[in-house]
């Protein structure tokens, strides 16, 4: 009877070592490749190439063109590209401004791009904050110019190409307010300010002209909020 019974013990021993190497082994290789690739594949495709032979090669599946414009920035004889994206899903969501150089074998390389340069296009209520937007180069110079009757009123800047770099050289606004008018002129490189009012209160519409010198700033295209350097040019002379 022991003897029948070491035997039995001895056999479950075996069944239970079989199935727990069996638990323990490792998954087919080839899945873990596939899973892998696939993974790889979807990383690729969301990320934008440095160069392509079409400006469709820097737009991901996620964003579409919303605006483009063809001229010389960096004055070399060939038609570049400046594109504004907007997610096609969220139109609500933060735009990106892309500018690609043309090389001399006819393929795009991106140059700059910017999340923030640009204004959000629509309020927290659902409103566009400008009626009309434009962009367009000319003469070595990016053009960002935005109108609004509104509150926002106009905003007219000027982005030059200068050592590999897109610095911000020109900023004008324009509004229309309860009382008065005010017009914003900044120069960034040169360190000038200049703000005119009008009031619109007396018949005669008198106005003022406030000018301040401030720090010299080399403004880059990558890096700025145009809306933020307009408060800050407003504030300093509103404060002087």
């Amino acid at each position: 009877m022991k003897k029948i019974i070491s035997i039995l013990l001895l056999s479950s021993l075996v069944l239970y070592s079989c199935d727990k190497t069996k638990a323990d082994a490792p998954k087919d290789s080839s899945t873990i490749i596939k899973k892998d690739s696939a993974q790889n594949s979807i990383q690729v495709q969301n990320e934008r190439s440095p160069a392509g032979k079409h400006i469709s090669d820097f737009v991901s599946n996620d964003y579409e063109i919303q605006y483009e414009t063809e001229g010389d920035l960096n004055q070399d004889g060939l038609p570049d590209k400046a594109l504004v994206l907007r997610k096609k899903e969220d139109t609500l969501a933060q735009r990106e401004t892309i500018i690609l150089l043309k090389n001399p074998d006819k393929t795009y390389r991106l140059f700059k791009s910017s999340k923030t340069v640009l204004p959000e296009e629509y309020n927290e209520s659902g409103y566009k904050m400008h009626d009309t937007e434009d962009i367009s180069i000319e003469k070595g110079t990016l053009n960002i110019n935005l109108y609004d009757i509104g509150p926002n009123g106009n905003q007219f800047s000027k982005f030059k190409y200068i050592g590999d770099h897109l610095v911000l050289s020109y900023i004008e606004t324009y509004n229309m307010g309860a009382g008065s008018h005010s017009a914003l002129y900044y120069e960034p490189m040169k360190g000038k300010i200049t703000l005119e009012v009008i009031s619109t209160m007396e018949e005669e519409m008198p106005s003022t002209t406030q000018k301040a010198q401030v720090k010299k700033e080399k403004f880059l295209f990558e890096n700025i909020s145009l809306d933020d350097i307009v408060s800050n040019a407003y504030n300093f002379v509103e404060k002087k």
